[in-house]
C-alpha cells in the first residue's frame, strides 16, 4: 500500500505543473495505479492460493462476532477462527449452509448467494493464516502507541476456568488427545480446543449431549462423562495457551 501511494503522490506532483491537467493526463494516472495494484496483489493471490483483499472485506461482516482478526467475540460466546485448518472451517460453513448444523445467528449469511465457493476458500484461507499471540511482546525502549494497540488486538489470552487442572490434564489424555492431539493443537480437520473460549467449548459439549450437533462419539464422550470431568477438561484446556 505504500508503494501504490508513493506512485499516486508521484503521479500527482507531475499533474501539479498544469493546473488544468488533460483527460490524456488522467488516463495515464489511473493507469499507473491501476497497473500498481495489479502489480501488488498479484503474487500474494498466486503465492497464497486466495485473494487475502476478499478475505479482508468479507471479514468485515464476521468481525462483529468473531473479531477483526477471528479471535472470537461476545465474551466467548462466539468462537475463536484464527489458525483453524482452513479445511474444518470449510466443512463447518457447508454444515451451516446445509442445516446439519443449526447455529441462528449463522442463517443469514450460510447460503451460496452471500458465501459462494470462493469466498469460502478465500476466508478460511486467510483465517488459517493468522497466529494469535498470547502475550504482548516486550520492549524495551519507546513504545508506538498505534503499534501496541495492534498488538493487543491480536493478542488472545483465555482465563483459568474453574476445575482440577491436573485430574482434567489425565481425562484430556485419554478422551480428547487422540483425536485434538495432546497439547489441543488439534489434528487436520479436527479442531484445535487451546486457544478457544471456554463459554463456547462448552456451549458446544451441550450441544452435543443434547443432539444438537453430530458427534461420531457422542455416547463414548459425553454421554458417559460427568459434569465434574467436563469442568476438569475444561479447565485444563483453558491454560494450554498459557
Amino acid at each position: 500500500m505504500t508503494i501504490l501511494k508513493d506512485i499516486v503522490g508521484r503521479s500527482e506532483v507531475s499533474a501539479g505543473a498544469d493546473d488544468c491537467p488533460n483527460e490524456a493526463d488522467g488516463t495515464m494516472r489511473f493507469g499507473v495505479v491501476l497497473a500498481a495494484a495489479v502489480l501488488i496483489a498479484a503474487p500474494a493471490a498466486a503465492q497464497d492460493g486466495f485473494d487475502e483483499w476478499n478475505a479482508k472485506d468479507i471479514m468485515r461482516t464476521c468481525a462483529p462476532c468473531h473479531g477483526e482478526f477471528g479471535q472470537g467475540g461476545g465474551g466467548g460466546v462466539y468462537p475463536r477462527l484464527a489458525g483453524m485448518n482452513a479445511d474444518y472451517l470449510a466443512e463447518q460453513i457447508a454444515k451451516f449452509k446445509s442445516r446439519e448444523r443449526e447455529n441462528i445467528p449463522m442463517i443469514p449469511f450460510a447460503n451460496d448467494r452471500e458465501l459462494p465457493a470462493r469466498d469460502i476458500r478465500d476466508v478460511t484461507r486467510y483465517l488459517a493464516g493468522i497466529t494469535l499471540a498470547t502475550r504482548l511482546p516486550e520492549t524495551t525502549g519507546p513504545v508506538d502507541g498505534l503499534e501496541r494497540l495492534l498488538q493487543a488486538k491480536m493478542l488472545m489470552q483465555i482465563p483459568r476456568a474453574d476445575g482440577d487442572i491436573e485430574r482434567g490434564k489425565q481425562l484430556y489424555g485419554e478422551q480428547c488427545g487422540v483425536c485434538h492431539g495432546r497439547e489441543g493443537q488439534g489434528r487436520v480437520t479436527k479442531p484445535p480446543l487451546a486457544g478457544q473460549h471456554t463459554d463456547y467449548l462448552q456451549t458446544q459439549i451441550t450441544n452435543f449431549k443434547k443432539g444438537n450437533r453430530p458427534h461420531p462419539d457422542n455416547d463414548e464422550l459425553f454421554m458417559r462423562t460427568t459434569r465434574r470431568d467436563m469442568d476438569d477438561i475444561l479447565a485444563y484446556m483453558s491454560v494450554l495457551d498459557d
